[in-house]
């Protein structure tokens, strides 16, 4: 077993995944550096713990993210299948669709409306492909009844911080609205797409160092200097997410610890014309992950906010909306139904944008 700390709740270790899960905005030329800055853990001790705790398993992935809603056409997807097809569905969501990203069984405490759709993903297609065919394309490989797309027409938040978000306290929101963040699909030039597709991909243990993308420069085919002048420019452009590294928060570590046991995906159904001042509010919440204007449509109560809280304890995550929703209420803002549809057995990991991907794997399977 290695010596070096690689618990997620060591306190060096939370120090450091403070800062590198969500906190390392746009495009940097040095992130560690930057990771080493905020939290206050000297670089050489950054890169130790990082590496020590990718090579564990604690760190799933560390990576440059995307925003992928503007660079490909993107939506939620809630399946509905027999129970008997739901392990095999998503066992071939998680393994062999690159364009599937998160891949979650879910539940519902009663059954209410949309209860039947247990399989959620998330789904990812290149720039003029169809979300429609290919959702159609895997309905027939999963042996799926039905399955209804839910676009982001905005998005609220976006985020992870799970060992930042420990012990908040219900209600604690930022002063301010969260701001929308549109989803219109950004054109590139080949350059920027050869520069985006290396830069975009997880980096290796061995890439855990000062200068990491010195490996990425030559995988795009160009100069260092002009690595970051192209990713500077894409960042400009707001196509680039955040560095991060991305804890692995369902499964344990070897010792049994995990980050988190429950994940909500919370729905509110709030008027028509209301959806922007609804989500500003709702996503102004440290608690939530995630948080986005999509339309659900009459099979789940007509829907139009939707938002992702992660915690320990059931109850506790339970509290975080019972707050959101008071606070919904005293600021005069209606919600007609709302819901939770709790996680169960999931797969995060990115989606593929490369037409190139695409194309070879329609030959493959359609």
């Amino acid at each position: 077993m290695s010596p070096i700390p690689t618990e997620h709740d060591d306190p060096i270790n939370a120090k450091i995944l403070s800062v590198s899960e969500d906190l390392v905005s746009g495009f940097q030329r040095d992130p560690f550096q930057v990771i080493a800055e905020q939290s206050g853990v000297e670089l050489e001790l950054v890169l130790e713990r990082i590496g020590a705790m990718l090579e564990a398993g604690v760190i799933r992935r560390v990576r440059q993210t995307m925003l992928a809603t503007k660079l490909a056409h993107g939506a939620l997807v809630a399946w509905r299948l027999p129970e008997e097809k739901l392990n095999d569905a998503f066992e071939f969501m998680a393994k062999h669709d690159p364009f599937s990203g998160h891949v979650v069984i879910r539940s519902t405490d009663s059954q209410i409306s949309g209860s039947a759709y247990r399989l959620w993903t998330t789904l990812k297609v290149p720039q003029g492909e169809s979300l429609e065919e290919h959702g159609n394309v895997l309905k027939r490989l999963v042996g799926a009844d039905e399955f209804i797309l839910m676009p982001a027409n905005g998005v609220f938040t976006l985020g992870v911080g799970h060992v930042r978000r420990k012990g908040l306290e219900p209600g604690a929101k930022l002063d301010a609205p969260a701001e929308m963040m549109t989803t219109t699909v950004v054109d590139l030039s080949q350059e920027e797409w050869d520069v985006l597709l290396s830069l975009k991909e997880e980096l290796t243990p061995e890439e855990v160092v000062r200068n990491c993308w010195d490996k990425r420069a030559s995988m795009a085919g160009t100069t260092l200097d002009r690595f970051f002048e192209v990713a500077e420019a894409l960042d400009k452009k707001k196509v680039i997410g955040r560095f991060s590294t991305f804890l692995e928060h369902v499964k344990p570590s070897e010792t049994g610890k995990r980050v988190t046991r429950f994940n909500g995906l919370f729905h509110w159904a709030v008027p028509n014309g209301r959806e922007q001042e609804a989500g500003g509010e709702v996503g102004r919440h440290h608690c939530m992950t995630h948080a986005y204007w999509r339309e659900g449509g009459p099979k789940f109560g007509n829907v139009n906010i939707m938002g992702v809280v992660h915690g320990t304890e059931k109850e506790k995550v339970l509290e975080h909306k019972a707050a959101i929703d008071r606070h919904l209420e005293s600021i005069g803002i209606p919600v007609s139904y709302t819901n939770v549809f709790w996680g169960g057995r999931s797969e995060i990991k990115p989606s593929e944008i490369s037409p190139k991907v695409y194309r070879e794997w329609h030959a493959k399977y359609a």
